[in-house]
């Protein structure tokens, strides 16, 4: 008599499937980049989100030298956006300009001072891979 095979006890779970960028999200992540960079904002990173979080399918972090720069940089992304015909898109954080927050839809824009990027670290947090876990 056969014995009938058992069952693994742990099931692996599918990798993550790994989705490419629109040419439309690459346009507009392009264009951000270049307004940070032509703005002479520094550390200039992207983090790709995209099957992470329904917030974003990425994240740009830069850093301006001071409250002002930072101020600057958003506002010239922002009407650069505009200018390009994304819309209007939502600043948040100018009054202070610590951490500036440019909603550009599909990708989400983080502007600090150098100190206040460093405290908050969202790079390390989305950096993080997720745990992979077991199907039950």
């Amino acid at each position: 008599m056969k014995k009938a095979a058992r069952a693994p006890l742990v099931k692996r779970v599918a990798e993550p499937v790994v989705q490419k960028r629109s040419a439309a999200e690459e346009e507009i992540l392009a264009r951000i980049v270049q307004s940070l960079d032509d703005d002479k904002a520094e550390d200039i990173v992207t983090i790709d989100l995209k099957g992470r979080s329904s917030l974003a399918d990425a994240l740009v972090i830069a850093s301006g030298r001071s409250s002002r720069h930072v101020a600057s940089i958003a506002e010239h992304l922002a009407r650069k956006l505009k200018d390009a015909g994304y819309g209007t898109r939502p600043v948040n954080g100018a009054g202070q300009s610590d951490w500036v927050l440019v909603d550009a839809g599909d990708v989400i824009v983080h502007i600090f001072r150098p100190e206040v990027r460093s405290y908050y670290d969202l790079e390390g947090m989305w950096s993080v891979e997720e745990p992979r876990r077991a199907a039950h």
